[in-house]
């Protein structure tokens, strides 16, 4: 494959003009950005926005641009699956999830020999943030203490502790490793699930993915931190769910197919467990009549943990650092493998 000393890049998300001007004098290229082409954004580093009407004149710019990009940041939003025909020239993507297996799969973007690299890492930190600010959540009794306060009742009681729990951390990417990271600085004693034969350099001890059923029945706390593969889709099923001590904590900002929903649910209504602090749903955004919005010991975040205030800066870091490396003919970080689905 020949990789093109002067690329045009085509910038498929709204980036900010800063970000945009990064990008252009980062390398010798030619950068392809018209935000008026593009989804409007929600709110602050949306990568999904609301899809505008193009007028047929500026549906063919956008055509144009597809046609002609050696490059792309983040993937077509108009018609992703049209991508391998639509981009005749184009080499590599950069995604800005790290999450984007199932998307690839859909619409078969892994079927020619387009090069993808995903966002893992750059969300490491927030979702890793989250994650232990979950676990404090019901720890420390917040929701105790914020009806007690609607109330205006005061009463002494004596509060739970995060030091010296276990916690169970399952997938030991860089959102893992950043989790048992956080944990174990806490003083919270981790055991990371990771895959057959894999190497991680967590702090706390490793098992595979084929011991899980035996660390569930001590795990306090229950971090699900893997990518949706077939391999972990309903990985936390039912029995596994089952498994979970009494006044366990199940922390979910993986994918929302990686635990049984259901089952789930019926634990925490049972007040089997003490609480779970969702990321992520099976369905999303999460149904209006779902049970998960109503009960005490559940708190609901709309996919958005990963979302940091910088992110998009993070992820044109990722970028530039990658395109310097695509120029000079170097690995890229974060390739995706379609055998994995990560």
């Amino acid at each position: 494959m020949t990789i093109p000393s002067h690329p045009k890049i085509l910038i498929s998300t709204y980036l900010e003009p800063q970000h945009v001007e990064r990008i252009a004098a980062a390398v010798p290229c030619e950068v392809l950005y018209d935000p008026e082409l593009l989804p409007t954004t929600r709110y602050g580093n949306d990568h999904g926005g609301i899809r505008p009407t193009l007028t047929p004149e500026q549906d063919a710019r956008w055509s144009s641009m597809l046609a002609v990009a050696d490059i792309a940041f983040d993937f077509d939003w108009r018609a992703p699956g049209e991508l391998l025909t639509s981009a005749p020239k184009l080499r590599w993507v950069q995604a800005t999830s790290a999450g984007i297996g199932g998307f690839v799969q859909r619409y078969q973007l892994d079927a020619g020999a387009l090069i993808l690299t995903t966002a893992a890492g750059t969300h490491a930190t927030p979702l890793a943030e989250f994650a232990v600010a979950g676990a404090m959540h019901f720890v420390k009794d917040v929701p105790g203490l914020l009806s007690a306060q609607r109330e205006h009742h005061w009463e002494r009681h004596v509060s739970g502790q995060l030091s010296g729990r276990r916690a169970t951390v399952v997938g030991l990417g860089s959102i893992g490793h950043r989790v048992a990271e956080l944990f174990s600085m806490l003083g919270v004693h981790v055991t990371g699930v990771g895959r057959p034969g894999g190497t991680y350099g967590i702090p706390g001890r490793v098992v595979s993915t084929d011991d899980l059923d035996a660390v569930l029945p001590d795990s306090e706390i229950l971090v699900l931190t893997c990518p949706l593969t077939p391999g972990t889709n309903n990985l936390i099923n039912a029995d596994r769910v089952g498994l979970l001590p009494a006044g366990a904590i199940v922390v979910n900002i993986a994918r929302g197919q990686v635990i049984d929903e259901s089952a789930l649910t019926a634990a925490l209504s049972a007040g089997h467990l003490a609480g779970a602090a969702l990321d992520v749903f099976m369905e999303e955004p999460l149904p209006g009549d779902s049970s998960l919005w109503d009960l005490p010991n559940v708190l609901v975040s709309p996919h958005s943990a990963s979302t940091a205030a910088d992110e998009n800066a993070v992820l044109t870091e990722l970028f530039i650092d990658n395109l310097s490396r695509y120029l000079a003919g170097e690995p890229l970080r974060n390739v995706y493998g379609s055998d994995r689905g990560y």
